[in-house]
């Protein structure tokens, strides 16, 4: 049964903190309900989104390798989550300069752009935590503890990366204290026993692999079980999850980037599974049912967008294939062409590592490319030449800002968050 505990907080005698946050107060921490032994029931109308949610990841996840190579596009579609994430937590970095700084890391520069860098960390750790957790037995506490000790390595939480939090944290209201918080999560001493919990819960297969993944990424927000970087890992979860029940087994819609772009509704839907009392209760029930339906439309919206870029990805490789005209099958040209949508910039090395060509074959194929206009040089890091696919980037991009915009459209509903200018 969940409930509220009510703790005292003992202010800081630190002379810096302004005045009114000098105070004591009492405070309501809440307990939510454990979920591995709790039923679940769905209303019709929330089964029927469900399915509709998981049918649209399936197609997604069969015609992407017909539409184009689906390797690359889950490699972006992944690397969108990941950045657009981070821009919601105020790290703001441009995808082109994201992908000089990724280029310039493979040939060894030195890192110096710190803020690049620290993305860069959190597509790694994302893109691990997927593909190892996606296909393990079980999910541990201990694999979530790695998982946000890799989002937050080499950043400023690094010395809390992977500690379950010993001290009270809440959301809203002060930077002091708690008194006037929106939510305030579990007391320390709760953490570990709900993760565990949740763990036990993500490990079933009762539920519908969206419905799981929906309450498991709710349960987490709700825990809040480190003192920072709680979003980035429970958006993590959300993949690992649909990898891990076979619903996603290549490309992961950016669903959390809908979310977070449907900011007040989700804050609601979460606000509502936070129920008092009885898990039995019609409320509770209908606070499920709310936050999953919510969960549901924005898979669906993603898998849409997903779907549009994917089409425009297949299109710009139909017209530059027309463009360059014969295009031998097997040729380092055609084998360039398929791997540019998961590599937009290039160098002429790690292209022939990419495509597993000679390096003079590859610079055959990336010259005849740039001749084309498909390829364009450019300087990354010291001294390194490097080649990016302009039209990329710009597909990239708008994917980006169509994420960001409630309605999907730009131009009917501007951007609900921080994404790069428009063409």
């Amino acid at each position: 049964m969940a409930y509220m505990v009510r703790l005292h907080w003992d202010p800081e005698d630190d002379s810096a903190i302004p005045r009114f946050d000098r105070r004591g107060c009492d405070y309501d921490a809440y307990v939510p309900d454990r979920l591995a032994d709790r039923a679940f029931v769905f209303r019709g109308d929330v089964a029927a989104d469900i399915t509709d949610a998981e049918s649209a990841i399936q197609r997604l996840d069969l015609e992407a390798a017909s539409l184009v190579n689906s390797e690359g596009i889950a490699r972006l579609l992944l690397r969108a989550e990941a950045v657009a994430s981070s821009r919601i937590e105020g790290l703001e970095v441009g995808s082109r300069r994201l992908l000089h700084a990724e280029i310039a890391r493979s040939l060894g520069d030195e890192a110096r752009d710190v803020t690049a860098e620290e993305i860069l960390g959190n597509i790694s750790a994302m893109a691990w935590a997927t593909e190892a957790l996606g296909g393990s037995a079980e999910v541990t506490v201990a694999d979530i503890l790695e998982v946000h000790r890799r989002l937050t390595a080499g950043t400023r939480l690094a010395d809390q990366g992977g500690l379950v939090r010993d001290r009270q944290n809440w959301i809203g209201g002060s930077s002091y204290n708690p008194c006037r918080a929106q939510f305030v999560p579990p007391p320390p001493g709760a953490v570990t026993p709900l993760l565990e919990d949740l763990c036990a819960f993500c490990n079933q297969d009762e539920l519908p692999a969206i419905a799981q993944a929906a309450i498991a990424h709710a349960q987490f927000e709700t825990i809040h079980p480190f003192v920072d970087g709680n979003g980035r890992t429970g958006r993590a979860l959300i993949h690992v999850i649909l990898r891990r029940r076979g619903v996603a087994t290549s490309v992961l819609p950016p669903i959390s980037l809908v979310l977070s772009t449907w900011s007040d509704d989700y804050v609601n839907g979460l606000t509502r599974t936070r129920h008092l009392g009885s898990p039995h209760e019609n409320a509770a029930q209908e606070g499920i049912n709310d936050w999953v339906a919510l969960f549901a439309a924005a898979t669906r919206r993603a898998v849409d967008d997903a779907r549009l870029y994917e089409d425009r990805i297949a299109e710009l490789q139909r017209r530059w294939r027309a463009q360059l005209r014969h295009v031998r099958r097997g040729s380092a040209v055609d084998l360039l062409l398929g791997m540019l949508p998961g590599m937009p910039v290039v160098t002429v090395g790690t292209a022939a590592a990419a495509i597993r060509r000679s390096f003079q074959a590859t610079n055959a194929a990336v010259a005849k490319l740039e001749q084309n206009g498909i390829l364009r040089s450019v300087r990354v890091g010291r001294r390194n030449r490097a080649f990016e696919t302009p039209e990329l980037i710009d597909a990239f991009n708008d994917l980006e800002r169509r994420l960001a915009s409630p309605q999907g459209d730009t131009n009917i509903a501007p951007p609900a968050r921080a994404v790069p200018r428009a063409r």
